[in-house]
């Protein structure tokens, strides 16, 4: 096979099981959907509380105007506290609420029984093969990374 051809396979693979796994999470859920962005920030401020907008924009690859709205959406959702940094009074320091936290445990649970349930149906050899593909698909993902943060 080809590399272009490798790579637009692996890149179209890739994309419809993101893709299948987010349609088959949302309709079982009975709360307002959240867009991909806002998912990704509070993530993000699950994992670094206290983060800044600026801070977030620049970890998501976003404007700052545009994690700005988000945040201000998450916010009267009531799945953001918008505290002020003591360091600067004009400054954000974005925090989770209980709600993001019970949220996004109650998405990662359900990810990880139908990715589960799923991987379960293939057989061993299939199975065996994505788990010696992990390592190269984490240093797939840490190269488009760092080519990201260079630009």
């Amino acid at each position: 096979m080809e590399p272009a051809t490798f790579a637009d396979e692996l890149a179209d693979a890739l994309l419809g099981v993101q893709r299948l796994i987010r349609r088959r999470l949302r309709s079982g859920t009975k709360v307002p959907r959240l867009r991909g962005a806002e998912v990704e920030l509070l993530r993000l401020v699950m994992d670094r509380p206290g983060i800044g907008i600026s801070d977030a924009a620049r970890e998501l690859y976003l404007a700052g105007n545009s994690v700005s709205t988000l945040v201000n959406q998450l916010v009267k959702d009531g799945y953001l506290i918008r505290g002020t940094d003591p360091a600067d009074r004009r400054a954000a320091r974005l925090l989770p609420t209980p709600a993001a936290e019970a949220r996004l445990r109650d998405w990662r649970e359900r990810r990880t029984a139908l990715v589960r349930r799923h991987v379960a149906r293939l057989d061993d050899a299939d199975r065996e093969a994505l788990r010696a593909a992990l390592p190269a698909l984490r240093k797939l993902a840490r190269n488009l990374r760092e080519e990201a943060e260079e630009s």
